[in-house]
């Protein structure tokens, strides 16, 4: 289940004292080049939570970064926090005094949750009114934060701060609000289903192993491993694996396509980051692009 490095890249205020450029980084994730005519954008895929050792990312993408006239996001950390907070009480918060999400879930589940959440060192009150679809998010975080991985230091994040410093132009791809929307819509059961096998998961091990497999292929820029992720994914047969290749990709895949292709034709130099998983497996952006007439060449 990797649903939170997909689409977890709301309300963070990152600070990266500890990364700077220097040396020779290796390459990460996957990077595109996309032309049309005389204008180039490179499609880099990210992942939504981070770590020091990340940074700088290698000098052919800070290059292009520097020399970008604009950095498209799927959606921009950095934006408008009030945006963002009427996204999470519209989409992830119980409204009119229902709730709280346990209530949902089966009896022998509400145990579960409470240890998870004592694990996490997670107030009760703090998830008291979130929908069990955020919580569920929360519980993953929580859980690739104790694989060493901060959301804090997500790569979007990052790159995000970079460009505002520099003063440059930043695209959202998408809005947080529809982003959300696409977990709010789940009926009160479904949203209990996927919290379900979300402890299911964190219990079995399973998510801490997914947790380290995604983040090591983004780290070592392992092209094979990501195709092993994405097959993963499309063959999952659970509620929440469904959920994810095709609601969260299959789904998405087409707008973020015309995001990067507009943004070609209206900027000379640009990069476009996203998540990973977006940019391998079947009808992937890139392969969307291709269709489009669009010359791509992937570099790594």
């Amino acid at each position: 289940m990797f649903t939170s490095l997909l689409w977890f890249t709301t309300g963070l205020a990152p600070s990266f004292s500890h990364a700077r450029e220097s040396g020779l980084a290796p390459n990460r994730g996957a990077l595109f080049r996309i032309e049309q005519g005389s204008h180039v954008a490179w499609l880099f895929g990210t992942i939504h939570v981070g770590a020091n050792s990340f940074y700088p990312l290698e000098p052919r993408l800070m290059t292009a970064l520097r020399e970008a006239d604009a950095l498209a996001l799927e959606v921009d950390p950095l934006g408008a926090q009030d945006e963002i907070a009427r996204a999470v009480r519209e989409h992830g918060m119980y409204q009119n005094g229902r709730g709280p999400a346990s209530a949902e879930l089966p009896a022998a589940y509400r145990p579960k949750l409470d240890r998870l959440l004592r694990q996490y060192g997670i107030d009760p009150r703090t998830v008291a009114l979130m929908k069990p679809w955020m919580i569920a998010s929360l519980l993953a975080v929580r859980e690739f934060e104790a694989q060493g991985y901060q959301a804090d230091l997500a790569v979007d994040a990052w790159l995000s701060r970079q460009a505002h410093a520099r003063g440059q132009k930043v695209v959202e791809l998408e809005s947080v609000g529809a982003q959300m929307a696409l977990f709010g819509r789940m009926s009160a059961a479904d949203q209990a289903r996927f919290l379900r096998e979300s402890i299911d998961a964190i219990e079995d091990k399973e998510q801490a192993i997914d947790a380290r497999v995604i983040a090591q292929a983004w780290q070592s820029a392992d092209a094979a491993a990501l195709d092993r992720i994405a097959a993963k994914t499309a063959s999952d047969t659970t509620y929440s694996g469904k959920f994810v290749s095709q609601v969260l990709l299959a789904e998405r895949n087409p707008g973020l396509a015309d995001g990067v292709a507009h943004l070609l034709k209206t900027e000379r130099r640009s990069v476009a980051a996203i998540g990973v998983l977006h940019l391998v497996g079947a009808g992937s952006v890139p392969d969307l692009l291709c269709k489009k007439g669009l010359r791509v060449e992937r570099v790594y």
